[in-house]
């Protein structure tokens, strides 16, 4: 089977990490790597290869930052012309970025099958840049692979035939498990000084906190509500520390008692930081998954979550935008010695695995259509 992977942002590296390593084991199995580049951090985005084992792109697209349309628009040129560099069977896209969307639409208006990890996953909120690529892409999809019984109700919902989708686990947590000992080896607390269980951690940058100055304001009040608890650990996302910088907020934050304010991380430290935490504050999706598996409370910083599995099995509390809501919480959590969680079914190492049982027979059942 020839397979086309493809990655655009940092948060599909780890999500591809597996699937790239478990098909190296099947000698059946051509793989090929596309980077589109859409994440344009070189330093962040060569040091996630090299934590995770990943091998250089076959393809590097270099597509660039740029409005939505734009970015979306020179990935699909990109890839189009891609692809006519070799045999593909599958286009295997991950999570909900530009790039996932636009290689499934080229994938798809060509007659290649698309196969899409994580999907059915909903928040709900369209207003989300990240909910129309997932519904589209599902659209599109051939082969949907879920993290969580419930998304298959939503793509069921949506028209999409149960004998397309496949229940298999989160590749995230493969890749979560397979460096949690690597993790344990970081540094990363010495330097900041920071003991086990003794901080938070700290992680905002989706639009509803920070691209209005009334959002932003509201995002550094929350972090006034957490500085007065624990000390914080807040790897700033380029993005928060320009929207910051603008509204005349970052002196704020910066001044708040007991914060360190770091660059982004790589993937082993940001483990160990979120292994160690005492509480996690986020609105990243990947994030409310992590924590869950490794037990660790994690408090959702949004109306909304595409991920209702980390709240009604896991570690993740949905407290809204509200920093009387995040103190009241706060308060709960940190007055309670336990917390009551489960994993969730299948989030056991294996996904990767589960995902390729299900791919192999395909170039064999296209050549016979053909």
């Amino acid at each position: 089977m020839h397979l086309t992977c493809v990655v655009g942002a940092r948060p599909n590296f780890p999500k591809v990490a597996p699937i790239l390593a478990a098909a190296a084991e099947r000698s059946n199995i051509e793989c090929r790597l596309v980077h589109t580049g859409q994440h344009y951090d070189e330093r962040m985005s060569t040091l996630f290869f090299t934590e995770l084992g990943l091998p250089a792109p076959d393809v590097y697209l270099g597509v660039g930052s740029g409005s939505h349309a734009a970015q979306t628009a020179r990935v699909m040129l990109a890839f189009d012309e891609a692809l006519d560099q070799c045999a593909t069977d599958v286009v295997l896209v991950v999570g909900d970025v530009n790039s996932t969307l636009a290689c499934s639409l080229v994938a798809a208006k060509r007659g290649i099958a698309v196969a899409h990890v994580e999907a059915g996953l909903r928040s709900g909120d369209r207003t989300m840049p990240e909910e129309l690529n997932r519904i589209l892409t599902d659209q599109l999809s051939d082969y949907l692979f879920t993290t969580e019984r419930t998304a298959a109700n939503n793509l069921r919902a949506e028209g999409i035939p149960s004998e397309r989708i496949f229940f298999v686990g989160n590749v995230m947590i493969d890749t979560l498990f397979r460096n949690r000992e690597r993790s344990r080896e970081s540094a990363v607390l010495e330097r900041l000084h920071v003991v086990p269980r003794g901080y938070a951690l700290c992680t905002l940058h989706r639009p509803s906190n920070v691209d209005s100055r009334r959002d932003a304001e509201n995002t550094a009040r929350a972090l006034d509500v957490l500085c007065a608890q624990l000390p914080v650990v807040l790897p700033l996302h380029p993005r928060t520390r320009s929207k910051l910088q603008t509204f005349g907020l970052l002196e704020r934050v910066q001044s708040l008692p007991g914060i360190a304010i770091i660059e982004p991380q790589g993937y082993l430290d940001f483990l160990a930081l979120m292994d160690n935490a005492r509480v996690v504050l986020t609105d990243s999706g990947g994030v409310q998954e992590e924590t869950t598996a490794l037990g660790v409370p994690c408090l959702t910083f949004r109306e909304n979550t595409e991920r209702p599995i980390t709240v009604t099995e896991g570690t993740n509390q949905l407290i809204g935008l509200s920093p009387q809501r995040l103190a009241a919480a706060l308060d709960a959590l940190l007055s309670r010695p336990n917390l009551d969680y489960r994993t969730p079914e299948l989030w056991d190492g294996r996904a990767a695995h589960r995902i390729l049982d299900v791919l192999q027979p395909v170039s064999a059942v296209r050549r016979l259509a053909a």
